[in-house]
């Protein structure tokens, strides 16, 4: 007995303890939790993947106060003909509806910065994002679209957004319709640019590690001037 204490008190056996136990954790942690819906109590439960997520719909108006997303674009114009994202839907973070991003984009050129919460790059990226939004104005759009992955997590989402301040007009794409639509691999952060008329010019899997990075290949890929960074 004295033994395999001492053999359980050596720093490897210490370290593959803390190994299994950190393993365990992730394994809880991804295992799908099955579906569910809106339950009569005003709980929020998933509709799908491996989401644990349940918080209340009063906590969850309240997260979307605190986020203060602008609201998903909207537009007059019609999807034209070959716009890969016409009919493809998300859910707009900031009210909680159904959008069609490919309508809400029409008519204008579009930069789509496709990421999740447990992606660390995004946290440094998306801020600039933020600015490329705050500086064009109405010469393009700027979305967010939450990755398939946790994008039943509307709470957490809204938690992590405002964490880092950023207050874009936000998608998440649960059924993952418009990664798809765009063609875009499963790598975050990647980032899509739309031509006005619904066609893709590049999608960059790739993090900006400076808005003059991100606006140089704005300017590149869809020709639009907006500006460098202070």
């Amino acid at each position: 007995m004295n033994r395999i204490r001492q053999v359980w008190r050596t720093p490897g056996a210490k370290a593959m303890v803390a190994f299994l136990v950190v393993m365990i954790a992730i394994i809880i942690a991804m295992w799908p939790r099955g579906t569910g819906s809106s339950d009569s109590d005003g709980w929020n439960t998933p509709t799908g993947g491996t989401s644990g997520e349940q918080v209340s719909a009063q906590m969850l108006d309240q997260a979307r106060t605190d986020a203060a997303l602008a609201p998903c674009p909207t537009s007059t114009t019609p999807a034209p003909a070959g716009d890969v994202l016409a009919g493809v839907t998300g859910s707009c973070l900031s009210n909680g509806s159904t959008v069609d991003v490919g309508a809400a984009l029409a008519g204008r050129p579009a930069v789509i910065n496709l990421w999740a919460v447990w992606c660390l790059p995004c946290r440094r990226e998306l801020p600039h994002f933020q600015e490329l939004s705050d500086r064009a104005g109405g010469a393009l759009n700027v979305l967010a679209v939450h990755a398939a992955d946790g994008a039943n997590r509307p709470y957490a989402i809204l938690q992590f957004l405002k964490e880092v301040g950023v207050h874009l007009p936000t998608v998440a794409d649960v059924d993952g319709t418009v990664a798809q639509a765009v063609k875009a691999p499963r790598v975050y952060p990647s980032t899509v640019f739309l031509r006005a008329d619904g066609t893709v010019a590049a999608v960059l899997p790739q993090v900006f590690d400076s808005y003059d990075e991100l606006a140089a290949a704005v300017t590149h890929n869809l020709g639009v001037t907006v500006g460098s960074g202070s």
